[in-house]
């Protein structure tokens, strides 16, 4: 993390801090067995990425701490300041103190999400002893990765095994199962290499006997305990990179747990690629303007990927129903087996025969989420989004627009020798992006002439680019600039699936693009910039009317446009404009 240098601050006085700022440390992390906190204090010239400065950098200190756990009580102690000697009781404001150790670790590595990384020869070695349960596992630094911009050979997907899976309770008549009371009587596996149609691995585990299905391995057990472990030790055997399903989430992998847990089998959980990694799972509530509150649970198995369809769906699609029946209907034109799920413990507790049918409509539920996944191509998009973006691909459906966004302003700071300060939520002072809005005061202690400054409709007031460009015309121009060698590459592009890369590719940087505005105003955001969303919006409205006028002053408009508020004015326009051409 970055602080502020306060004025003055020499050499003696940063071994002091960093003394200082080392035993309060100690005492808040006083269980911790790191001999020691704070790692290192460096005085680094570097620039706020907040406002318009005419000067080139200042000094500011860079803390290193041991762990990523200690960011967050470092930070603390920063904000509320530390008794230093001839300087008194200083509070320091604090830059990119809140960035996820995950996404931290990829901008400083230059890493994005979906990119192939290389080890060179001879800059890595053979793991003593494993501590995953991974085929192969090596140590390198990670200063030796070498990470390749997703271009040429290196845009092209890696074979992802996709292990697709669906999960039958036994509930009680008119009650929704329970993982306290009612059992797991299925679980159906299908297993696929991305870019492959058909799955290569088919099979469902029963208890009890179930008769057999043609092209399907069917395993049957006594026990609901030699069910779950069986499952636990076919995810470790096929190893799959994304585990996906319909509402696997907040059903499936939760009831899961839930009911390994009342059953008191403890060695379940470890369904990972760490051992001794437990799955984790918590209650999250995500809310945004277009999608509204909507709460789930976040599942993090180590090494891989969940992909919950339903939650793509959601936040893709505006559909009138979501259910797995509905949506396969509108998408696939298919349906799922014809099992009312008030007769599945009737199933369960008849013959070999019953539980046979009721296998089969378990395996048609793992089967469309898998066929969803290809059909809207959303390995291929999602990875995309990744690249552009630079976040992992799980962010992309349990976060919203705003860390991707911001995970693309962290990456040209960096770029830049820029730092970014953590800004307070509700209440808090409002600031603008490096290069951007000055005050009239700015302008006056700036000396800054007329012609050197743009004051928006909105009233405020940004320097012009000939003076300085932002920070977000760049990162906007670079993404339409890669949209269209994009657009021009799917042109050219023979392949299917470098095809489908390249739609991805382009479909991805035109959605981050778009993003950026609703970043700016997103009060509660990251980073919100009210001067530069109410001045967007302040020129789209100019342009609106002067459109309006212009097209009101040439044609004769047949009919008023206040009858016809639902359509949106330019779409108006355009029409009678049409119309009188």
């Amino acid at each position: 993390m970055g602080l502020s240098c306060p004025p003055g601050m020499g050499p003696d006085d940063i071994s002091r801090f960093h003394q200082i700022l080392e035993g309060r440390m100690k005492e808040v992390n006083r269980n911790s067995k790191v001999p020691k906190c704070v790692r290192r204090v460096d005085m680094v010239q570097k620039r706020s990425i907040m406002y318009y400065q005419q000067q080139a950098s200042q000094p500011f200190l860079k803390v290193v701490v041991a762990l990523p756990t200690m960011v967050a009580s470092c930070r603390g102690i920063l904000d509320r300041g530390i008794q230093i000697d001839g300087l008194g009781m200083k509070s320091f404001m604090t830059y990119e103190s809140n960035v996820l150790f995950a996404l931290r670790f990829m901008i400083d590595c230059n890493i994005v999400g979906g990119n192939w990384i290389e080890v060179p020869a001879g800059k890595y070695k053979k793991t003593m002893k494993n501590l995953s349960y991974c085929q192969l596992e090596f140590d390198c630094l990670y200063s030796e990765l070498i990470s390749h911009v997703p271009e040429g050979e290196f845009s092209k997907m890696a074979p992802f095994r996709i292990l697709s899976f669906d999960i039958e309770c036994a509930g009680r008549k008119g009650l929704f199962p329970d993982p306290t009371h009612d059992p797991v009587i299925q679980v159906s596996n299908l297993v696929t290499l991305q870019g492959e149609d058909q799955p290569f691995v088919r099979n469902v585990m029963t208890l009890k006997s179930c008769s057999s299905i043609v092209g399907v391995d069917v395993m049957s057990f006594e026990t609901e305990r030699e069910v779950l472990l069986a499952w636990r030790d076919f995810v470790r055997e096929v190893d799959p990179d994304i585990i996906i399903g319909y509402n696997i989430c907040k059903f499936d992998l939760p009831y899961l747990i839930q009911r390994a847990e009342a059953l008191g089998t403890a060695e379940f959980p470890m369904l990972g690629r760490i051992r001794n990694s437990r799955v984790r799972i918590r209650d999250t509530t995500f809310s945004s303007r277009q999608y509204g509150t909507r709460e789930s649970k976040e599942v993090t198995v180590e090494g891989r990927v969940q992909f919950d369809l339903l939650q793509a769906m959601q936040r893709d699609y505006k559909l009138s129903s979501y259910s797995l029946n509905s949506v396969s209907a509108h998408f696939l034109g298919e349906q799922k087996e014809d099992v009312h799920h008030s007769i599945i413990s009737d199933l369960q507790n008849g013959t070999p025969e019953t539980r046979r049918r009721l296998a089969v409509y378990c395996l048609k539920d793992a089967y469309l989420p898998q066929r969803l996944l290809d059909k809207l191509m959303y390995v291929y998009n999602y990875v995309e989004m990744a690249r552009v973006t630079g976040v992992p691909i799980s962010f992309l459906l349990s976060r919203g627009q705003s860390i991707k966004v911001l995970s693309q302003l962290l990456r040209k700071a960096k770029q830049k020798n820029l730092v970014i300060p953590n800004v307070k939520q509700a209440g808090s002072e409002q600031g603008t992006y490096e290069g951007a809005t000055v005050t009239p005061e700015d302008v006056r202690k700036l000396n800054l002439p007329a012609e050197c400054v743009n004051k928006t409709p909105s009233g405020d007031t940004f320097v012009k680019s000939n003076l300085q460009k932002g920070i977000l015309p760049e990162i906007l121009e670079e993404l339409l600039a890669a949209r269209k060698r994009a657009k021009a590459d799917l042109k050219e592009a023979k392949d299917p699936l470098e095809k489908a890369v390249l739609d991805g590719r382009q479909l991805a940087l035109k959605i981050s693009a778009n993003s950026v505005y609703g970043f700016t105003g997103a009060t509660v955001g990251q980073l919100p910039c009210l001067e530069i969303s109410s001045s967007v919006t302040s020129y789209g409205r100019q342009m609106i009317e002067h459109t309006k006028k212009l097209v009101e002053d040439k044609f004769t408009l047949l009919g008023s446009y206040e009858h016809n508020a639902e359509i949106p004015l330019w779409c108006y326009l355009v029409l009678m404009m049409w119309k009188q051409l």
